[in-house]
Parts: structure tokens; sequence; C-alpha cells
């Protein structure tokens, strides 16, 4: 059974930090790529990064590039997203995926369950 688990949501003001953490199991990690989404509400889900699945390429949404940083552990089953300098516009759902290429389109194998993040001004 695939499971992408998000953590490390939470409430935060303007300018201040957050580290999201998926943890992976169930898949063969070092194949897959892996990317952040997020949804505010009434907005559609956009890609907000991906990496690769050495670790050696990664992308960002324009939005967030300069301000986060995605990485992977291969040995721990995890990937990472630093978010530094947030604003209240990033607030919204933040979930994991998993999928063979990085496209940040949305069509991906697998999508965890979410964990929340909200920036106050």
């Amino acid at each position: 059974q695939v499971q992408l688990v998000e953590s490390g949501g939470g409430l935060v003001q303007a300018g201040e930090s957050l580290r999201l953490t998926c943890t992976v199991s169930g898949l063969p990690f070092d194949i897959y790529t892996f990317s952040w989404y997020r949804q505010a509400p009434g907005n559609e889900r956009e890609g907000v990064s991906c990496i690769s699945s050495s670790g050696s390429s990664t992308y960002y949404g324009e939005f967030v590039r300069g301000r986060f940083k995605i990485s992977r552990d291969n040995a721990k089953n995890t990937v990472t997203l630093q978010m530094n300098g947030l604003r209240p516009e990033d607030t919204g759902m933040y979930y994991c995926a998993a999928d063979k290429r990085c496209t940040l389109r949305g069509n991906v194998d697998y999508w965890g369950h979410g964990t929340q993040v909200t920036v106050s001004s």
C-alpha cells in the first residue's frame, strides 16, 4: 500500500518559516520524482515544486522561487519543503505527490492527504 504522509504545517505570521516533510512508503522511492502542490480555498490546485529521482534537478513555481527549497533523503524516504519568507497568499493545503516525471501539471501517480499551512498578516 502506497502512503505519502505530510507533516509540518501550521499557523505562522508573515515572514516566518515552515518545514514540510513527506514520508513515503510502499513504492520504490529512488525511482520516483516528488512534488509539492497547494490549494487555497476557491482556487485550483497548483504546483509548487518538484525534485527529480536523483535529487539533481529541482523545479519551482514562479511565485515561490527564491523562498522555498525542496530536498529529498533517499535513505529515509522523505521529501522536504523548506518555506521561508512566508506570505498570506501562501496559505493553503499543501500536498505531496509522487510521479515518474516532474511536470507540476497535477497528473501524478499518488497523492498524500495534505497538511494545512496558514500565514497571517
